[in-house]
């Protein structure tokens, strides 16, 4: 009965990781860190940032999917951010496993009320629509994009909350496009990051397996919704936003005890 709830928690966590994606691009590893250690119940840290960067690697692939058949992905813009982010998040995740796992937890939750700032700032869906890749754009999507994987490996994330913002101010694209090119640096960085997990073996395969499965219910059900909700996404946006603050205190509450 223990196994089994815990398998129910596990399917709706994954879901619920599945939705974000489908519905904004990001919040995968945001959310799935936490739901991992507080409500699935693993106790080492750095299990739960492996064992999510699977599942929402995974979670991302098939998300990208839908957004690419509506053409909404900025292939070669975000093919470049994901390339420098994968140099980025091969050193981060080497990084992050040096850490202490309470350290490793707290850090991560500053990192969410950054970018919980970051989701308010670019809640706006103008934009350049016919962005390319350029001399111009270029070095910035490089820049920017080993940073972001520099985070998103140290800390175990897929970084689409990181990676949306990021594409944005380098080449001003529009919200929308940012959020389905994201998606390709969320998978690509994801890989890296679970692989490097994985040779370390510190992956619960079986909770990864079950995570995926939510996620793809939830993914299905997040990218519906986005299409109703279209023009509503800088309310989303701040929805979320608050939901990632709460999360943050509360894993800040858990790691550091008292203030």
């Amino acid at each position: 009965m223990i196994d089994l709830a815990r398998d129910a928690l596990t399917l709706a966590s994954g879901g619920l990781v599945g939705f974000s994606l489908g519905l904004v691009g990001g919040g995968g590893s945001i959310l799935a860190v936490p739901l991992l250690v507080y409500l699935v119940g693993i106790g080492d840290a750095h299990v739960a940032i492996g064992t999510s960067a699977v599942a929402v690697a995974s979670n991302a692939g098939i998300n990208l999917v839908s957004h690419a058949r509506k053409g909404a992905v900025k292939w070669r813009c975000a093919s470049v951010f994901a390339a420098a982010g994968v140099v980025g998040a091969l050193i981060g995740s080497f990084a992050g496993r040096q850490v202490d796992g309470d350290n490793l937890l707290a850090l991560f939750a500053v990192l969410m009320l950054v970018v919980g700032g970051l989701m308010l700032r670019n809640r706006s869906g103008q934009g350049l629509p016919d962005v390319r890749l350029s001399a111009e754009n270029g070095p910035r999507l490089v820049g920017l994009g080993f940073g972001t994987g520099l985070l998103s490996g140290f800390f175990g994330i897929g970084g689409g909350f990181l990676i949306v913002p990021g594409l944005i101010l380098a080449t001003g694209m529009p919200i929308l496009n940012a959020v389905a090119s994201s998606l390709v640096g969320v998978a690509a960085f994801g890989v890296t990051t679970a692989s490097s997990y994985a040779w370390a073996g510190l992956v619960d395969w079986r909770v990864a397996a079950i995570f995926i499965a939510g996620g793809v219910v939830g993914g299905l059900i997040g990218a519906r919704v986005a299409r109703i909700m279209n023009r509503k996404r800088g309310a989303l946006n701040v929805l979320f936003a608050g939901l990632i603050f709460v999360v943050a205190l509360y894993m800040l509450a858990r790691t550091l005890g008292p203030f």
